[in-house]
């Protein structure tokens, strides 16, 4: 008997998505970004940890907002994904419409942010308290949207009023309430995982989070969640605002990468060695497990 083949239906940047009539499986692979372009090389594990990591924070915070995870196990998905290429990589999801504004939540200044602040005192066009360093923890949450871009191209930072416009054209009557919604789950998820993550010795510094609505209109978490892909981790030793901050996430690569302009993309391979060791770090003192 032939096994069904499958085709991407979508491929960003890490992802590739796969059509499975009522649901959708979602492959995170071993390929990294920065500066909005895939690197030539790929990161061994890498898909898997951001699978497993994604899989804890949905089980994590199902309490707050409901999310498109139904299953990792490749043995609930078909034959097609039954094999080493897609085993720990592979979540099987709710189809969702998902909504285009990306959600970003940051709790300490850094960053893009940083460097915005010390030219008008404003994040994205939030006034902040004026003496801030850089790495300070902001006094509370702050919420700065972006547009969800194409692949190759740059997201934009919006203003809440913004996301309520966009969100109205596509839900007329409805917009509103749905820009209120994710920006709420938005602050309340980051934190609890905040709360949670310096526990065990890790801060995150800002973070993204994307949500679609289910069949009956309901908000959903989807996408990927709190991994090194889309948040910036910081260790709680040795934390010291008024500098960067060393990271358990792909700054370490954006930063090679500044300092050598010439790479043309191509990582060495300590970089790559440093990298995955950084995500496995990372992943073992949030869950607490090993990772094999």
């Amino acid at each position: 008997m032939s096994i069904q083949e499958f085709k991407p239906v979508k491929e960003g940047k890490v992802r590739e998505v796969y059509d499975n009539g009522g649901s959708l499986i979602i492959v995170a692979t071993d390929r990294i970004s920065a500066f909005d372009v895939i690197l030539k090389n790929e990161i061994t594990k890498k898909g898997t940890i951001l699978t497993k990591m994604s899989e804890f924070w949905f089980d994590f915070t199902k309490d707050i907002v409901p999310n498109h995870m139904i299953s990792t196990k490749t043995a609930d998905m078909p034959a097609f994904f039954q094999n080493e290429r897609f085993d720990g990589k592979s979540m099987k999801c709710k189809k969702l419409d998902m909504l285009p504004v990306e959600c970003i939540v940051r709790g300490y200044i850094t960053g893009s942010g940083w460097e915005s602040y010390q030219k008008n005192g404003t994040v994205c066009g939030i006034k902040l308290p004026e003496g801030l360093k850089e790495s300070d923890k902001l006094p509370e949450p702050i919420y700065t949207p972006t547009t969800k871009a194409d692949l190759g191209l740059h997201d934009e930072h919006i203003t809440f009023e913004d996301s309520v416009d966009i969100l109205e054209k596509l839900h007329p009557g409805k917009g509103a309430a749905y820009a209120g919604q994710i920006k709420d789950y938005t602050i309340e998820l980051y934190k609890k995982c905040a709360e949670y993550a310096q526990s065990k010795g890790i801060i995150i510094a800002d973070t993204k989070f994307e949500f679609g609505l289910d069949e009956n209109g309901v908000v959903v978490l989807g996408d990927e969640m709190l991994t090194p892909d889309s948040s910036r981790f910081w260790p709680v030793e040795g934390y010291e605002p008024g500098k960067s901050q060393p990271s358990f996430d792909k700054q370490f690569v954006r930063d090679w990468l500044k300092q050598n302009p010439d790479s043309d993309y191509l990582l060495p391979e300590e970089v790559i060695g440093r990298t995955i060791d950084k995500y496995k770090e990372a992943y073992e003192l949030l869950t607490g497990k090993k990772f094999a």
